[in-house]
């Protein structure tokens, strides 16, 4: 895929935002709009969200409870690629269960991702829409929750069942927040990329994309 003219929207949570890095410039998606030459990058990332619906209104942030799947007719319909990179606060502080793969409502996570790759599909029937697993983080398990390998292991499972290519940054990411030198380099606080994660993420995103 040639990049440069391109369209593209970025659905996603604090990390699309822009926490941690020092001003919007400088998220992943900005930075793969100038070095790939993109004609529009366009950021649809709200801190804290997660692809499944919440049973129990997050009191401290409400904007939290934004599920992606409830997320998907605001973005602009004329983007050539979509791509949407969340799920590890579905890991950190959701409350909707797994599931099992023939879930279809957005109130479990599994049911989220056939719900949110359904509604992406049908909205962008011919864009090329891709998605990003969670980066590693300081934290990846917790007690009586599945590990976060197991929420990105989903998203590739439900990914491969519509034809959606995956960018594995769990796999191929180069960030790794539990040793101290990539901590310090990539993700300060143990999750969101600083400039040179950010810079990390575009390049395999750009790359990538360039792949398809």
């Amino acid at each position: 895929m040639n990049l440069k003219g391109i369209k593209a929207n970025f659905l996603g949570d604090s990390i699309t935002e822009g926490v941690g890095v020092p001003s919007v410039e400088y998220t992943y998606w900005n930075v793969l709009k100038e070095k790939f030459g993109l004609a529009e990058a366009r950021g649809y990332g709200i801190s804290g969200t997660r692809f499944a619906r919440q049973k129990e209104p997050t009191v401290r942030n409400l904007s939290f409870d934004r599920d992606f799947c409830s997320r998907v007719e605001e973005m602009d319909p004329d983007a050539d690629v979509v791509v949407v990179f969340g799920g590890t606060n579905d890991f950190g502080h959701g409350d909707a269960p797994i599931g099992n793969f023939n879930d279809r409502t957005p109130v479990s996570f599994y049911g989220a991702c056939h719900t949110l790759m359904t509604s992406l599909i049908r909205r962008f029937p011919t864009a090329v829409i891709v998605f990003m697993t969670p980066l590693h983080r300081a934290m990846e398990q917790q007690e009586g929750k599945a590990p976060l390998r197991d929420y990105v292991a989903i998203i590739r499972e439900v990914a491969e069942f519509y034809g959606l290519p995956v960018m594995d940054l769990y796999a191929n990411g180069g960030i790794q927040p539990q040793l101290e030198e990539q901590k310090k380099a990539f993700a300060p606080d143990g999750l969101h990329p600083n400039i040179a994660g950010a810079a990390r993420i575009a390049d395999r995103l750009g790359y990538f994309l360039q792949s398809l």
